[in-house]
């Protein structure tokens, strides 16, 4: 069920997508050859405490999930597509880092997601991580009242299919806002004009998911990990953003 949130609600939202945005961009920054991810993870909730907020992934037990995730940052490096545990393991030279972080602020849910490219990357990698960009600015472009989850699916697909990719079919983005994950699911392909309609007070997480491969995934052994099956690269990107009665708003911008 998708419940739409109030201008009050929005508000505080749009609060902690400023704040959310600030601090995942600070970890950006921290992203270098020889960083270890546990390091990325540390800043991350340093940042978060210190700004008065909770993570909102750390503890989330997501439907499926035997435990609940273990960190407050996810780190999914190359073939890793999304929910990377941060560890002692050390980033490298050439590495596509993808930093994915929600924030609980006041009791409400942001969710963002970037791909990092370290130093001297692939032009096939450097390639994806522009994609999943430009599908997401074009997927926000089809988020307006009266359009579909399927115009935003749609685009998004049309847009890493001409780029010579495939998007992730079998994860979404989501709803968001009293919960990290929410009604409706935003799939990366579909057909335009199907799907619930948009309406002022939704607050979406529209996030592409990129592969330079077949698109097929598999979970690793930590029950949180998705990687490509093919172990070929993985790029991700995302915003989340409300709906209006114009169009729609960036809230983690």
């Amino acid at each position: 069920m998708i419940k739409l949130k109030t201008a009050e609600e929005i508000e505080i939202l749009r609060e902690g997508g400023k704040r959310l945005a600030w601090i995942l961009h600070e970890i950006e920054r921290a992203v270098k050859p020889g960083v270890k991810t546990i390091e990325l993870e540390n800043l991350a909730r340093k940042l978060i405490k210190e700004g008065g907020d909770e993570p909102a992934f750390l503890n989330y037990r997501p439907t499926g999930a035997k435990r609940g995730y273990p960190a407050a940052l996810c780190v999914s490096i190359n073939e890793e597509i999304v929910h990377g545990i941060p560890s002692e393991r050390e980033i490298r030279e050439g590495d596509i880092v993808g930093l994915d972080l929600g924030l609980n602020h006041d009791g409400l849910f942001t969710d963002m997601a970037l791909s990092v490219p370290v130093g001297d990357v692939s032009s096939v990698g450097q390639k994806m991580i522009e994609t999943a960009n430009q599908a997401l600015r074009a997927g926000l472009a089809e988020a307006k009242p009266g359009k579909r989850i399927g115009d935003i699916s749609a685009v998004i697909e049309k847009i890493i299919e001409e780029a010579g990719f495939q998007a992730v079919r079998e994860l979404s983005g989501h709803g968001v806002g009293y919960s990290p994950h929410e009604d409706p699911f935003i799939p990366n392909y579909g057909q335009a004009g199907t799907g619930p309609e948009l309406v002022p007070g939704m607050v979406l997480a529209i996030e592409p998911m990129v592969t330079d491969g077949s698109g097929d995934i598999k979970i690793m052994p930590d029950g949180f990990t998705f990687v490509t099956k093919d172990g070929k690269l993985a790029t991700h990107a995302e915003k989340t953003v409300v709906i209006t009665e114009t169009g729609v708003e960036i809230l983690t911008g």
